[in-house]
């Protein structure tokens, strides 16, 4: 028989209220050691006892009483109906950090079977980060509802329950590794936007990582994911945040109606954003927009299937095999911004000069009518087929990969092409300097330079890589990179740090009685930010989907989840 659970008294709401208002009492300039205080006072007059406990200098006894009052919280609510045996409204104490592993959460904005840099990257890095004994890791990824699988998902792949999803994933990820990959998947809600082709986050995605596992965060897409971000502060959560910055936005923005405006405010807002919400900012390529705490440093590799297939065909050559059967090819979504416009200005101007030069075209997407029919008009030699991947067989073959997209920051299907030595004609661009180093990889600044490199790709065999080319290429140099830029190596060697409890990273810091200006400014802006995203009217003002500051109700279904109503009741109506 269940044993009956007392409701909350009065001390208790006020020591969890106090509790929950930490952010908005950290804004209004009160010591968070202050509201611990508040808390332990509040929580020790529970039941009408009265019981003194000193606060003792590692603040361990702070954080029993937390654990203690999450704990009461979470059996009351159980105690209403509401029960899910894995996922946000857990036990808060059955998460032990018993052997001081530190916990990587890494929260981005897509996922398999979607083919994007946003689902795939994550993932890798997931994966590789986990075979260190130092960390334990999670991969936060959006889960969709049904009609919004059927917008983004391809061949007709749904899924019913998370659980189906991460089996997918798990399955995909563990044919391309060559080791078994050992961190949780964990899901938030989210929906799709037709408009912006994008998985925008539904709530507060910062709750999906419990207090006792938030310790580090990687937030893939930090401007994106944080857009309409309206809950918890990531600072004031996480001990250190990172953001990798994926996309180029402002070079999409531009291309479309009203564009030079657009992109003017939405620059400014990814700065307000990366400052508000994370400690260090790494950008892809120089590609991206400057912003805050930012530095350039690839930390992507390709994945390990496209290096064996390299080494494969090296070792074919050098038996005497001819490998390049085919010449150029050109593979990548089918919308303009992904190079196509370039591909056909190029093809169209130097028709003559490129008389006999045929080019293979693989993609889907909303432009793949007007590609064709634009091809058509100019009478280029482009012959079009349906996406495939990188990987396939059929093209193996090819000699010469040729990506004329400036729109890029990093593109994953050139690292792929060089992994597979073959040539790369691609553009002297910032989303490129990475790529320069390599032989095979030749670059055009004109049109004219563009006909000369194609020529030279066509007439020659590419060079076969290096080992210490292809460790530059591999995730295992990837991860190095990101340890090494994010500052996580110093994080994670930090002998004097307690995971899992925000700006607890050292026992022994003094919290000074006066705040860095610059932290005042981040909380500010933070602040400002919480109360605008609060705001419907402004939320859709600026595009967001309708509905997004929570989550519905078909998502609580799906995920398990309270509905928002009662995590965030409304008093007085």
């Amino acid at each position: 028989m269940m044993q009956e659970v007392p409701p909350l008294d009065l001390t208790e709401i006020l020591a969890y209220l106090v509790r929950q208002s930490g952010p908005f009492l950290d804004q209004l300039g009160i010591r968070r050691d202050l509201c611990d205080k508040l808390v332990q006072m509040f929580y020790s007059k529970r039941n009408g006892r009265l019981m003194y406990h000193p606060l003792s200098e590692d603040g361990t006894l702070a954080e029993n009483i937390t654990e203690e009052l999450d704990l009461r919280i979470a059996r009351v609510l159980e105690s209403t109906g509401y029960h899910k045996d894995e996922g946000f409204w857990n036990d808060p104490a059955q998460y032990k950090i018993s052997d001081n592993r530190r916990h990587v959460a890494i929260v981005t904005t897509a996922s398999l079977p979607w083919m994007t840099g946003t689902a795939i990257n994550p993932l890798f890095r997931a994966a590789y980060l986990a075979r260190s004994a130092k960390q334990k890791v999670t991969l936060v990824v959006p889960w969709l509802s049904k009609s919004d699988q059927d917008l983004v998902y391809p061949n007709n792949i749904t899924f019913s329950a998370p659980e189906e999803q991460e089996t997918y994933i798990r399955n995909w990820l563990q044919e391309r590794l060559g080791f078994q990959a050992d961190f949780k998947i964990s899901f938030y809600p989210g929906k799709f936007s037709k408009e912006r082709r994008s998985i925008i986050p539904a709530g507060d995605t910062s709750q999906f990582i419990s207090s006792k596992e938030a310790d580090i965060a990687i937030l893939e897409e930090p401007e994106h994911l944080n857009w309409y971000h309206h809950g918890k502060r990531w600072t004031d959560k996480f001990n250190h945040v990172i953001g990798v910055v994926h996309t180029n936005y402002l070079e999409y923005i531009k291309r479309e109606k009203n564009g030079a405006i657009q992109s003017f405010l939405v620059k400014h807002i990814n700065n307000w954003v990366t400052r508000a919400y994370c400690h260090k900012v790494l950008r892809l390529s120089a590609a991206t927009q400057d912003l805050p705490r930012s530095v350039v440093c690839n930390v992507h590799g390709v994945n390990p299937k496209f290096l064996n297939i390299g080494e494969k065909l090296a070792a074919e050559r050098k038996c005497g095999q001819m490998v390049f059967s085919k010449g150029a090819y050109f593979l990548g979504k089918m919308v303009w911004a992904k190079g196509y416009r370039e591909l056909i200005d190029l093809l169209s101007k130097h028709k003559k000069d490129l008389e006999g030069f045929k080019i293979d075209v693989y993609g889907n997407g909303e432009d793949s009518e007007a590609v064709q029919t634009s091809a058509r008009k100019f009478e280029l030699s482009i012959n079009f087929f349906k996406g495939k991947d990188h990987a396939d067989d059929s093209l193996h073959g090819y000699k010469v990969f040729i990506n004329p997209s400036v729109s890029d920051v990093l593109c994953t299907a050139t690292s792929e092409a060089l992994a597979m030595g073959k040539f790369v004609v691609c553009a002297d661009h910032p989303s490129n300097d990475f790529f320069k180093p390599f032989p095979n990889c030749l670059t055009y600044k004109t049109s004219e330079e563009f006909v000369a490199r194609v020529k030279e790709a066509m007439a020659s065999e590419p060079q076969p890589l290096t080992p210490e080319q292809r460790y530059s290429l591999s995730w295992e140099a990837a991860t190095e990179r990101f340890m090494e830029y994010s500052e996580l190596d110093k994080v994670l060697n930090n002998t004097n740090g307690h995971p899992g409890r925000g700006g607890k990273i050292n026992k022994a810091r003094k919290i000074p009685l006066l705040p860095k200006l610059s932290d005042v400014v981040d909380g500010g802006l933070a602040f400002a930010h919480h109360c605008l995203t609060g705001n419907e009217i402004l939320r859709l003002a600026t595009g967001a989907i309708p509905g997004t500051r929570d989550y519905d109700k078909q998502q609580c279904m799906d995920l398990n989840l309270l509905p928002p109503q009662v995590q965030h009741p409304v008093y007085g109506w």
